[in-house]
């Protein structure tokens, strides 16, 4: 893991309050959480627990009701939303469960898009999408509209319009929620593929086969962290070391 001494992703005693006819509910209660650069992390947990609401805050989608969030080394509080738009569209990919592809546009379109909004020039625009999509084996589906895609192909085309833009953070949102296992199990080697080429990983799952794939567990109950654990990388790197003939903490 390549990992620096200060946070990529900090967020300290963060709580979430969402008011809905004079009710309050607290999504989040007190969350303390550092994510490292180039670590790969799973969010688990039970449905309602808080995770997505994570996740949005994590990806600037959503800001917290009280305590600090900073991203590489930036109080987000004191970002502009120009500031705030331009690193959710520079720097952060996200992959949603529903796969939020645009339905009268083709897969080439909708890898394209977000680069569009960059000034990028056509040429470099066509082969970021040409690489993403073959990296994800989606590059013969590419004039296709998501209607003729299967629920497997459609989450391709969203990792591929996720890592077009050489995100440094990718945000996955139960990414393998609406497909089957074989599918699922694809997705998340495409995952572990971009964790190998550098993207720090953040994944929110309910799925405990999933959340293993990761460095580290971070168990989420009610809106708190109750438990984190390490993850299968973790292990195997951990292993191999003491395979190695080195001492490990």
């Amino acid at each position: 893991m390549n990992a620096s001494a200060q946070p990529l992703l900090r967020l300290d005693d963060v709580k979430k309050v969402f008011y809905t006819d004079e009710v309050e509910t607290h999504a989040l209660s007190g969350i303390h959480l550092d994510i490292r650069n180039g670590e790969y992390v799973s969010i688990a947990g039970p449905s309602g627990c808080g995770k997505s609401t994570l996740l949005s805050i994590l990806g600037l989608l959503d800001s917290p009701s009280e305590g600090g969030y900073w991203l590489n080394g930036k109080q987000v509080s004191d970002l502009s939303l120009s500031e705030r738009a331009r690193i959710r569209n520079r720097e952060v990919g996200f992959i949603f469960q529903s796969f939020n592809l645009i339905g009268d546009l083709s897969v080439y379109e909708n890898v394209e898009l977000p680069l569009t909004y960059r000034g990028m020039s056509s040429a470099d625009r066509k082969k970021r999408v040409h690489d993403a999509l073959e990296k994800v084996g989606m590059a013969h589906r590419a004039k296709h509209l998501p209607s003729q895609l299967s629920g497997g192909q459609q989450q391709r085309v969203a990792v591929a319009r996720a890592v077009a833009g050489e995100p440094s953070i990718v945000l996955a949102d139960e990414p393998t929620g609406n497909l089957d296992s074989t599918n699922g199990e694809a997705v998340m080697e495409l995952m572990r593929e971009l964790h190998r080429a550098g993207a720090t990983i953040c994944m929110v799952t309910h799925d405990p086969r999933y959340a293993r794939h990761a460095d580290r567990i971070v168990h989420l109950f009610d809106g708190r962290v109750v438990e984190e654990e390490q993850g299968q990388l973790a292990v195997k790197a951990e292993h191999e070391l003491k395979e190695s003939g080195f001492e490990v903490a």
